[in-house]
This record gives structure tokens, C-alpha cells and sequence, in this order.
């Protein structure tokens, strides 16, 4: 069996992995933000540090605590297909949502179109060649990170102690709460029509990643999955802030 320290030492780890990202997206997104300013280095300074500290963290943790649990698995197509289907699945359906409700929305893309070109402006990135730089690298390399951060770390080590529903309820939930942050910045006066049902979908798409991770026993299939999401989204961006390019 195993040692109740153990597991209250994990179950603090797990705990802080949940709940950090939701403490510094509210800290970038609500505490330091600065519409009437230009970029904003104070902002970037938070971004950088807070995602040094959270990629950091689990690489850590396992090391001290688990070195001898560290493998790293070589490419696989296992849960490829799967992955694949239910991206493009996804990203269809963002644009679909798009074109036929979202942009039709009264006074939804007035609101969310100056909020999300306002943290852009922030952010060093107004146009459209540094927007597709960024979307490059949340969709490519920080999907990475967050699928080696709530996939192997939160829910991997969760599955450790928990049946598996309840391990990918609980990490999808973690995954989900810092998007609400992020989102109701963007769609103001629309918290629960828009920014809880789009938060969501966000912990749904977690938890079929946290699913497809535990099928393939690999990182490679939900990374894909959620590069091609991500993708998505920052194309459905560069439509709403169409009047600005």
C-alpha cells in the first residue's frame, strides 16, 4: 500500500499544477492589464516567468521525486488516426460555429474584437505576419507544453491514485479553469453565454486528449490533436480581427 505521505506530497503537487495557471492567467489578463498603454513588458515579463515556472514544475517534481519513473517514448501511430479524426472534427466545427452563429451574434464581435486586438497590442503582436509567427508557436510548440504539463504530469500522476474517469474529470477541470479566465476577458458581459459554454468545450476537448493519451500510451497523438485545434482557433481569430489587418 501505498505511504499516506506519498500521497498527500502528490496531492499537493497535483493541486498546485491545477490551480497555478488560473492564478497567473488571472494575474496577466485581469490584474496587469493595461488597455490604454502600448506593449506592455511588465505583462510579458508575467507570461514568461509564470509559464518558466509551470513547465519547470512537473520535469522537476518527477526528477526529485520519481527519477526512476522518467521514460521517454518514442514515436508511435498509435491514436493517431483518432486524434487526427477529432481535430479536424473540431476545427471544422469551430468554423462552421463561426460563419453560420458567432460572427451574427448583435454586438459580440464589436466587444471581443477590440479586447483580443487590445492584448495582441500588448503583446508586441499587431500584425498579420507576427499574428501567424504567434499562432505558429501556441499551436505547435506551446500545445506541446501544455500536453506534457495536464496530460503526462496532472492527469498521469492523478491516474496514479484515481480511477481513470474521475483522473481525467478532474485534470480536464484544472485544464478548463484558466480558459475561463482567458476567455471572459475576451467576451465581455457574456459569461454564461459564451465564455462558460466555449469553457466547456475546452475541458470536453481535455478530456478526450487525456483519453487518447491513456489509449496510446503516448503524448504524440493528443499533441497532434491539439495542434490542429489550436490551429483552428487562431484562424478563427485572424477572422475576427479582420477589420484590423
Amino acid at each position: 500500500m501505498e505511504p499516506t505521505n506519498t500521497r498527500a506530497r502528490d496531492a499537493l503537487a497535483l493541486a498546485f499544477a491545477s490551480l497555478f495557471p488560473l492564478a497567473m492567467a488571472y494575474l496577466y489578463f485581469v490584474l496587469m492589464d493595461d488597455p490604454e498603454g502600448g506593449t506592455n513588458p511588465f505583462l510579458l515579463s508575467a507570461y514568461g516567468a509564470a509559464k518558466s515556472v509551470q513547465f519547470i514544475f512537473p520535469a522537476a517534481f518527477v526528477a526529485w521525486f520519481y527519477r526512476d519513473q522518467i521514460r521517454f517514448t518514442p514515436p508511435t501511430r498509435r491514436g493517431i488516426p483518432l486524434a487526427v479524426g477529432f481535430g479536424l472534427a473540431v476545427g471544422v466545427a469551430m468554423f462552421a460555429l463561426y460563419f453560420i452563429w458567432f460572427r451574427h451574434l448583435p454586438g459580440v464581435l464589436d466587444t471581443a474584437a477590440p479586447k483580443i486586438h487590445d492584448r495582441l497590442r500588448q503583446s508586441g503582436q499587431i500584425t498579420p505576419l507576427s499574428y501567424l509567427g504567434l499562432a505558429v508557436f501556441l499551436s505547435c510548440i506551446h500545445s506541446l507544453g501544455e500536453e506534457y504539463y495536464w496530460r503526462w504530469f496532472v492527469f498521469g500522476w492523478m491516474r496514479k491514485h484515481l480511477p481513470s474517469a474521475l483522473a481525467i474529470g478532474l485534470s480536464s477541470v484544472g485544464f478548463m479553469l484558466h480558459h475561463v479566465v482567458i476567455l471572459n476577458a475576451f467576451f465581455v458581459g457574456n459569461f454564461w453565454s459564451l465564455t462558460m459554454p466555449f469553457a466547456f468545450g475546452v475541458a470536453m476537448g481535455g478530456g478526450v486528449w487525456a483519453w487518447i493519451y491513456e489509449r496510446s500510451g503516448s503524448l504524440y497523438a493528443p499533441w497532434l490533436s491539439h495542434c490542429l485545434i489550436d490551429g483552428a482557433i487562431m484562424g478563427v481569430g485572424y477572422l475576427i480581427l479582420e477589420r484590423y489587418w
